[in-house]
C-alpha cells in the first residue's frame, strides 16, 4: 500500500522529531512532506483498488470539532483565525490519515508495530536518561523557549550550585540536570523527551497507552521473542513512568493494566495488574513541597478555566486563547474544551472520545449482543485498543490533549480498527446514537459542575 511507508514516516516524526537533533533536517517541513506523500498515497490506493473510500464513524464529528473551534476563533480573536487553522491541520490530517488509509488487520498490524517500536525506543531514552549522571546546562532563550546546552561539568542533585560556581560563564543562567542522549535532559530531575513529549507527564501518558499493543502481539502468536518484546515494554515503561515521577501517568499505567486484565482474565487478572503496577505506586510520583506546589497550581488552573466556561458558557474564549486569559494552560482537556470551546465543543469533542471507545467495545461485547462471533483477530485489537482509550479518557484529565497530535492519532487508529472489522463483517456498524450523544453531554455537564464546585472550595 502506497500510503503506508510515508504514514509510518509521520508517525516516526511527529514522535521522535529527529529534524531537532539532526540540523541537515531542521529546515526541512518534514512534517507538511511526508503528510502530502501520504495523501498521494492514499489516492494511488484508491484508483488501483488496494484501498476504498470509506468513512470512519468519527469523521462527521471531527469535521464538526474543526468548524466549532474556528468559529470560536472568529468570534473571540478574528486576528488569529488564520494561524489557528493551520495549527489544526497537522493533528487532524494525522488522524484523516492514519483512519481511513489503514484499512485492514494485516496493515493495521504493521502500523501498531512501528509505533509499539518508537514507544519502546523512547522508553530506553528515558530510562538511560534517568539512570545517567548530572550536568551543568547552559540556558539561553530562542522566540521566548529555553535551550539547555550541556557545558560538560558535573554536578549533582545534592549540589546543584556548582553550576553558578567557577568556569561558569559571567551572567549566564544554569540548571543541572540528568545528560541523556540527543541531546535531552531532565526538567528538575524528572525524565523527559523532546518536542510534544518534553513535558514528563506527556511522555508518561504517551507509552503507557502503547503497553497493550505488547499484549495483544502475544495474544495473536505466542512465541518467545513476542514474550520478551511484552516483558520488555511492562519494564522499560514502568521503569520511565517512575523516572517522569508523573502521578497521572502512574494512573494511566494501571488502568491500562487494570482494564486487560479485567477483560481477559476476570478479577484474578485485576489482581495480577494491580501486583504488577505496585511497583509503579510505590515509587513513582513526586512528594513533599514539589507535589503540594504543582497540585496548587494545577488546582488553580482549572478553576481559572472553569471562570472562564461561566464567563461565556457557549462559545467559549475561543480554541488556543486560555494561555490569553491565563499564564498557564489548563492541565486537563476537559476544562480546556469547555473553557476554549464552551459546552457544545466539549460535547462534540467528548463525543469523539466517547466513539472512539465505543468500536472496540461494541466489537467485544457482539457475541452477547447479537450471538455472533467475532473474528480471534477482532477480539485481540479491540481489547488492546479499549485499554489503550481508557488510558487515554484517564491521562487527559491530567493534561491539556484537546489538540495534541498522539490523541489525534489514537482517534484514526481506533477508525482503522473499525474499517479492518468491517472487512470481515460488512454489517458492523458503530454510531453515535441520540441515546450516546444524550449520556455523553451528561457526563459532561457533571464534569463541569464537579469541577467546578470542587475547585471553588480548593481555592475559594
Amino acid at each position: 500500500m502506497f500510503a503506508i511507508p510515508p504514514l509510518l514516516a509521520l508517525l516516526f516524526i511527529d514522535y521522535l522529531k529527529p529534524q531537532e537533533f539532526i540540523p541537515v533536517l531542521a529546515s526541512l517541513p518534514l512534517l507538511y512532506l511526508f503528510t502530502a506523500l501520504a495523501l498521494l498515497g492514499f489516492v494511488i490506493d484508491v484508483r488501483i483498488g488496494l484501498s476504498r473510500l470509506a468513512a470512519t464513524p468519527q469523521l462527521p464529528w471531527v469535521i464538526l470539532f474543526v468548524v466549532w473551534a474556528l468559529i470560536t476563533v472568529a468570534i473571540n480573536a478574528p486576528a488569529t483565525f488564520a494561524a489557528r487553522a493551520i495549527f489544526l491541520f497537522i493533528p487532524v490530517s494525522l488522524y484523516l490519515l492514519v483512519g481511513h488509509a489503514v484499512q485492514s488487520f494485516r496493515m493495521l498490524q504493521v502500523v501498531i508495530g512501528v509505533l509499539l517500536a518508537i514507544c519502546l525506543f523512547l522508553a530506553a531514552i528515558g530510562v538511560h536518561q534517568g539512570l545517567a549522571p548530572w550536568g551543568c546546562h547552559q540556558i539561553t532563550f530562542l522566540h521566548g523557549d529555553g535551550i539547555y546546552t550541556y557545558d560538560g561539568r558535573e554536578c549533582s542533585d545534592e549540589n546543584r550550585v556548582i553550576c553558578d560556581a567557577e568556569q561558569a560563564e559571567p551572567g549566564a543562567d544554569y540548571m543541572c540536570e540528568h545528560v541523556g542522549l540527543f541531546n535531552t535532559h531532565s526538567d528538575h530531575g524528572r525524565v523527559r523527551y523532546r518536542g510534544a513529549l518534553a513535558d514528563p507527564n506527556e511522555l508518561a501518558l504517551a507509552l503507557g497507552i502503547a503497553v497493550p499493543f505488547a499484549f495483544a502481539f502475544v495474544d495473536r502468536k505466542r512465541s518467545r521473542s513476542r514474550e520478551l518484546v511484552l516483558i520488555l515494554t511492562l519494564g522499560l515503561v514502568g521503569v520511565c513512568a517512575v523516572f517522569t515521577q508523573s502521578r497521572g501517568g502512574q494512573i494511566v499505567f494501571l488502568a491500562v493494566l487494570g482494564v486487560y486484565f479485567l477483560q481477559r482474565y476476570g478479577v484474578r487478572g485485576l489482581l495480577f495488574g494491580t501486583i504488577l503496577a505496585l511497583p509503579l505506586l510505590l515509587l513513582g510520583g513526586r512528594s513533599g513541597a514539589d507535589a503540594e506546589s504543582s497540585t496548587i497550581e494545577r488546582t488553580e488552573c482549572w478553576y481559572e478555566g472553569m471562570l472562564m466556561f461561566w464567563h461565556q458558557p457557549l462559545f467559549g474564549v475561543g480554541s488556543g486563547q486560555f494561555t490569553e486569559h491565563h499564564y498557564l494552560t489548563a492541565h486537563n482537556s476537559y476544562v480546556l474544551s469547555s473553557a476554549e470551546l464552551g459546552l457544545p465543543g466539549m460535547w462534540i469533542w467528548t463525543s469523539i472520545m466517547y466513539l472512539s471507545t465505543k468500536i472496540p467495545v461494541k466489537l467485544l461485547w457482539q457475541r452477547r449482543l447479537t450471538g455472533v462471533e467475532p473474528p480471534p483477530v477482532a477480539r485481540t485489537w479491540s481489547l488492546a485498543f479499549l485499554a489503550a482509550m481508557t488510558g487515554m479518557i484517564v491521562g487527559v484529565f491530567f493534561l491539556s490533549y484537546c489538540y495534541k497530535e498522539i490523541f489525534w492519532i489514537y482517534v484514526g487508529l481506533t477508525g482503522a480498527l473499525y474499517l479492518a472489522i468491517k472487512r470481515h463483517q460488512p454489517t458492523f456498524e458503530v454510531k453515535l446514537t441520540a441515546r450516546d450523544a444524550g449520556i455523553v453531554l451528561a457526563i459532561d455537564v457533571v464534569l463541569v459542575l464537579f469541577i467546578s464546585v470542587y475547585t471553588r472550595w480548593k481555592v475559594g
